[in-house]
């Protein structure tokens, strides 16, 4: 896990890879979690018999579901160090760009795209491109913007 300690470790890894999470697991339970705490219950993610005959050929994970899993991946990545709250102020783009099968295992690639300095801390532009094992192409590639906010 890389740890940015200080504003200037911050601005200084802008432009570079932070690293790569562990692959984790997508199973039904966690997507029927999912379903049952959005209420989204459509049947090619909860129904394993009727999505067997589906366009996937299995359940699959929500977009939603793959994107939440962004904090838990990405805190296996890096962390932002020292005295700052750190807020969540927004996505600049979101792609889901294949399904998550049930069974399959995901991990998150992170870059530091940006740091822009703003009038109570910074401003970091993160890319999270959750990679799908065995797959060439990605289940999400999100922009996250965190302001990193001096206490």
């Amino acid at each position: 896990m890389r740890m940015l300690n200080n504003s200037k470790e911050i601005a200084a890894a802008a432009g570079q890879e932070l690293g790569v999470s562990e692959w984790v697991p997508i199973t039904q339970d966690r997507i029927d979690m999912f379903a049952d705490a959005t209420g989204d219950r459509q049947w090619i993610h909860v129904d394993p018999e009727r999505a067997a005959d589906g366009p996937f050929g299995a359940t699959v994970a929500h977009g939603y579901l793959t994107l939440s899993m962004l904090p838990f991946l990405g805190a296996q990545v890096f962390a932002f160090a020292g005295d700052v709250a750190r807020v969540n102020y927004g996505l600049n783009k979101v792609r889901f760009v294949s399904p998550v099968t049930v069974g399959s295992k995901v991990r998150d690639r992170v870059e530091l795209l940006s740091v822009e300095d703003i009038d109570k801390g910074q401003r970091a532009t993160l890319q999270h491109t959750v990679e799908i094992k065995g797959s060439e192409k990605p289940a999400c590639v999100a922009e996250v913007v965190t302001l990193l906010m001096a206490s």
